[in-house]
């Protein structure tokens, strides 16, 4: 049996097989604290493990957690280079609550039909304010209409692979067949600091002053001095109860806890800062594999060369108990004992499970870290005598 040393894992080992073992992304015997809440999750940002999850796919209202995925939609506008943060966009009469009596009530920027504003304040308006007028003058001038900004929010719900969220408005307020889960919008949230970081600061800003009105954010954990908390959006509604989604960083860590259905807004941040608080003293989190770092070297049989690299393609982050740091194995499994070209960068021939204390852990994909075409004839005339001998 092969063993290769790497920098964090004591050993990886070849293990020849006909499939890989299938395990969830995280079990490891620790007690979460106790959360009271309805559903939450406490999700490690760079691996996406769930460090501690209660009734995760819930299906719940998600009251303004909605704006998230509304601030997902602009973002990927601005990504395409559809609309700039420059832009000034006119409010129409629909986001103005005196011509909208859905908006009355609620939380509002306070923007006025005819008022010229520039994306950039009125997705600070969205973050900050939670603005639900904010909300209908973006989706109008991103899409058109509400009823077609709703339809891009959903379509990004299948392409992020949200199984348990429909939205049914731009805004949060309550709407039948509106729901989402703690499990999905952490995912959003992850992909939300991920892909926008030069926008994601807007989630930590504390105040937003339009038209001389000065809003504070309703996040009250941006102010906590014993976590560093940077983000990202509260909501409350009858129905949906308080619910908040909280990140935060520790060195070179972050933590993401989403909290839905708590039973007032200082109750969702103390259940909240529990969750991190305990997330951060808990794991201890380790870069198992680089992008594109080799665990090994494999024969390759019928190919332009003898030998392929094999690893992942992916930065790969593992979250285990503090104590558990120094247990933590890894051992590739190959999907089958031959390896034959043509082979391209990326296919995967294989698992690597990461193992502590005999038990499976964590799987990612083994793959080839490069392209290997097929060799030349003689060469794999070669090869087939090799073979059958």
């Amino acid at each position: 049996m092969k063993r290769f040393v790497l920098s964090i894992l004591s050993a990886v080992c070849c293990v020849t097989a006909t499939q890989a073992w299938a395990v969830a992304p995280l079990d490891v015997p620790v007690v979460p604290p106790s959360i009271d809440a309805a559903s939450f999750v406490l999700m490690d940002y760079a691996s996406g493990d769930v460090l501690a999850a209660g009734n995760p796919d819930e299906r719940r209202n998600p009251a303004s957690l909605t704006k998230l995925m509304t601030g997902y939609v602009i973002d990927r506008a601005l990504d395409q280079h559809k609309i700039t943060m420059d832009d000034v966009v006119t409010v129409p009469q629909e986001a103005w609550v005196a011509g909208n009596k859905n908006l009355d009530g609620s939380s509002l920027m306070f923007l006025k039909p005819g008022d010229r504003v520039t994306v950039r304040d009125l997705v600070r308006g969205i973050i900050i304010d939670s603005g639900n007028d904010a909300c209908v003058a973006m989706a109008d001038y991103v899409s058109g209409s509400q009823d077609a900004f709703v339809g891009m929010m959903n379509q990004y719900v299948q392409k992020l692979g949200l199984t348990n969220s429909h939205f049914e408005t731009v805004h949060g307020l309550d709407a039948p067949g509106q729901f989402t889960t703690s499990y999905d919008l952490a995912r959003l949230s992850r992909a939300i600091i991920g892909g926008e970081p030069e926008e994601y600061h807007m989630y930590n800003e504390k105040s937003l002053t339009y038209d001389k009105i000065t809003q504070q954010n309703r996040n009250g954990l941006l102010w906590d001095k014993n976590l560093n908390v940077d983000g990202l959006k509260t909501g409350h509604t009858e129905s949906a109860g308080f619910n908040i989604i909280a990140s935060a960083t520790e060195g070179n860590r972050r933590l993401i806890a989403v909290v839905m259905g708590g039973k007032s807004a200082k109750g969702r941040e103390e259940q909240a800062r529990k969750l991190l608080t305990w997330g951060f003293r808990t794991f201890t989190s380790m870069q198992v594999f680089k992008a594109g770092q080799s665990v090994a070297s494999e024969k390759v049989w019928y190919g332009d060369k003898p030998q392929l690299n094999v690893g992942s393609l992916d930065d790969v982050y593992l979250n285990i108990p503090q104590a558990d740091s120094d247990k933590v194995k890894a051992q590739y499994v190959l999907d089958n004992k031959q390896i034959e070209a043509p082979l391209h960068k990326g296919q995967e021939v294989g698992s690597i499970n990461i193992v502590d204390n005999g038990k499976v852990i964590k799987t990612v994909p083994l793959v080839a870290l490069d392209d290997l075409p097929k060799g030349g004839i003689f060469s794999r005339a070669i090869d087939y005598i090799k073979l059958k001998i």
